[in-house]
């Protein structure tokens, strides 16, 4: 690439080895790019450059004296504005969060990303709680798409998805309660990996859903998300949720070789809705066609149900959403985002029947996926059922009734990774999604990277981000 601000971590980490670049270099890069685009871009509520220096320049003093501490030793990072941080205020892109929550803490993922060397550029663009639509009635950043800014960059990570995406940071943190990290991924064009439900622990981060949150590493590669969960992953006693398994070397374990790798292809619903588009359809296939090139086997089949799947996600997610926010929500409802609050609002419109309903269906939907694991690998399904939307095309009671293709593994649990496959003739990104088992994590990975070796998508970049200034920024 032609600046430093677009190599993946992993070319970074080697360039801050062989001193071809230092971390202050790096850094200070990325900070003046990042000053430059963000009014234009909207990929940060606050950008912590003095702080970000600070660590840069610890990096390049551990470098110094033979200190490595792993790949992201000096390496500017993202973290998302409802994960708390040190030096940083979270406000979760909301008036209603006591602006005193989390001060002066590290959430356990920002802590061991410190712990690793990683600089941190600043506090990334939310959607409101996680949930919440942009909205220019309040007083944060509007997130657009670096591809074209009218539009969507997607939610709720949009911030660190379009950080990494028009080189404002080499990769960050996303949350996935229902597609969170993988859709901005998609829209934005680089990688995005939805782990195992307790694979990495969510203590500091503002809920949104207890018991489908997850936390997960967006980055221009899968071997750029692979070394970020090998620091993330990983027990800790302040979660209950998060799993006592081990954590393995994920980027030793991505060899290229997918020959032993057998691919579902549930056909009904994720590639024959009604709605899908059929740009993305095709580059999806394509996608596989690669895989199986490269020795992986597949095999078209049926995930009957997925269709009650979304809704089920859906259900738990806003209920388990409005019992967080109820008295506030009673008390303060101006206060909150005028997309958010209906949003919120729909939880309590469920009643105890219909949540255990849901979670009945959540039982026998994760039977029937378990089923399919049997004889197959991975499952891949497009990434989203349409390239990114037009911003002012969007409203709340559009996106309740289009398909999802997310919600279905924070429902069941499991790791999912989306991963660029190509542009609508329009120059909009398109995007893949593959599935794994529980705690399976390398397999996807390992696909993921064989085949990103292959090609070549995950590596472009917008036009908006070849600009040094906003006042050279062409609005697409």
């Amino acid at each position: 690439m032609s600046t430093p601000e677009f190599l993946t971590i992993k070319d970074a980490a080697a360039a801050l080895r062989d001193g071809t670049t230092t971390s202050v270099q790096l850094t200070e890069g990325i900070l003046a790019r990042a000053n430059a685009l963000n009014t234009t871009l909207g990929a940060y509520v606050v950008i912590t450059e003095t702080a970000a220096l600070e660590q840069a320049a610890a990096a390049d003093a551990d470098f110094a004296a033979g200190i490595d501490l792993g790949p992201l030793q000096g390496i500017p990072l993202a973290i998302k504005d409802i994960i708390a941080m040190k030096g940083a205020p979270t406000t979760a892109n909301s008036h209603v969060l006591d602006p005193a929550w989390g001060e002066g803490t590290d959430a356990p993922v920002v802590e061991r990303l410190r712990a690793a060397g990683a600089v941190f550029v600043g506090k990334s663009t939310t959607s409101e709680f996680a949930l919440g639509m942009p909205d220019d009635e309040k007083r944060f950043p509007i997130p657009h798409n670096p591809w074209n800014l009218e539009h969507t960059a997607a939610g709720s990570s949009s911030g660190t998805g379009i950080a990494v995406s028009a080189g404002l940071a080499l990769g960050g943190l996303g949350t996935d309660t229902g597609g969170s990290v993988r859709g901005p991924a998609a829209v934005n064009g680089h990688t995005g990996l939805k782990v195992t439900f307790g694979r990495v622990p969510k203590s500091g981060v503002v809920p949104l859903s207890w018991t489908l949150d997850s936390i997960g590493p967006m980055a221009r590669s899968a071997w750029d998300c692979a070394v970020m969960l090998e620091v993330m992953a990983g027990y800790d006693p302040t979660d209950p949720s998060a799993a006592k398994v081990d954590v393995p070397k994920y980027s030793e374990l991505l060899t290229g070789d997918i020959s032993d790798i057998t691919i579902a292809l549930p056909m009904p619903y994720f590639f024959d809705h009604e709605m899908l588009d059929p740009e993305m359809r095709a580059a999806v296939l394509a996608a596989v066609d690669v895989m199986t090139g490269l020795g992986a086997s597949k095999t078209e089949t049926e995930l009957k149900h997925s269709e009650e799947a979304k809704d089920a996600n859906h259900l738990i997610l806003v209920a388990e959403a409005y019992a967080y926010h109820r008295d506030n929500l009673r008390n303060r409802w101006s206060d909150y985002g005028r997309f958010t609050r209906p949003s919120l609002a729909r939880g309590a419109l469920f009643s105890a029947a219909d949540l255990s309903q849901a979670q009945r269906f959540r039982t026998k939907y994760s039977m029937d996926v378990a089923a399919l694991f049997v004889d197959h690998d991975v499952i891949v399904t497009p990434s989203a059922a349409f390239p990114a939307e037009r911003s002012n095309a969007m409203t709340v009671s559009k996106r309740l009734h289009q398909p999802s293709y997310t919600g279905h593994w924070n429902l069941t649990g499991l790791p999912a990774i989306a991963i660029p496959v190509g542009f609508t003739e329009s120059g909009l990104p398109l995007s893949m999604q593959i599935i794994g088992k529980p705690f399976a994590e390398e397999t996807i990975l390992r696909v993921a990277d064989a085949y990103q070796r292959a090609t070549d998508w995950h590596l472009q970049v917008p036009q908006t981000a070849a600009f040094e200034t906003s006042e050279a920024v062409v609005m697409a």
